[in-house]
């Protein structure tokens, strides 16, 4: 899978992206990681890509062209309109379902807004989807559009050493993950639960799914309605 990010720090991608298991899936050729500076669109010698607001107001906007040359650059390199993801507060919030949906394509592109964000034309011209992670304000979209990397590319096949973690993770079936134990089998007087220790399958599966549920209607109420209404198939 080929993403793609317009951004003014493409440095921030690429250092934060290139560790741990997207890093080592990148070097494994799973992944492409592409970083374009939209500062190189700019037309002119300061590489200016901002303005003050037609109608006043706080702040600097980034304007439509180099945005847009930037994407058009792209469209001509990989031979088609792809997906345009903008990361922006007014989005729809990103859950496992969205990634899921992400992971289809064979390229993603990532626009990552900065100051008071950009040029609604440009916006219109080229974004397929608007992202959230979550209701608050960041400075740019380059940390949620790790996120949304991260979170993608652990779907992607080949890039998990065990097709099962993804499959077993929390919101995977609507629920929270369960806990996870390991060695010692006591520390600090705590012991690991008996069930997981008795070899028996069917037991520990169980097990899971009734500690899954359980954490689940404690910590995420809403999610645990939504799975009783699909389990009742109401």
């Amino acid at each position: 899978m080929n993403f793609h990010v317009l951004t003014l720090f493409p440095d921030m991608i690429i250092d934060g992206l290139n560790t741990s298991i997207t890093g080592r899936a990148i070097k494994n050729g799973c992944l492409s990681v592409e970083a374009v500076n939209i500062r190189d669109y700019a037309n002119n010698k300061h590489m200016k890509v901002d303005d003050y607001p037609y109608g006043g107001g706080a702040g600097l906007v980034m304007q439509a062209a180099p945005v847009c040359a930037a994407y058009d650059s792209l469209v001509q390199k990989i031979g088609k309109k792809p997906r345009v993801v903008y990361m922006t507060p007014q989005g729809y919030t990103f859950n496992q379902k969205m990634a899921q949906d992400f992971a289809k394509e064979d390229d993603l592109v990532i626009l990552c807004g900065h100051y008071e964000g950009i040029d609604e034309r440009a916006l219109e011209r080229i974004v397929t989807d608007y992202v959230s992670i979550g209701d608050y304000v960041l400075t740019g979209g380059e940390l949620p559009a790790m996120v949304v990397i991260d979170t993608v590319s652990r779907l992607v096949p080949g890039v998990l050493h065990n097709s099962e973690s993804a499959e077993t993770e929390s919101f995977e079936n609507g629920l929270l993950e369960y806990p996870q134990y390991t060695r010692p089998e006591v520390f600090e007087g705590k012991k690991v639960p008996d069930v997981l220790l008795s070899g028996h399958h069917a037991n520990v599966e169980k097990w899971r799914l009734e500690k899954s549920i359980e954490r689940t209607k404690k910590y995420r109420p809403d999610l645990y309605e939504e799975y009783c209404r699909k389990q009742s198939g109401t």
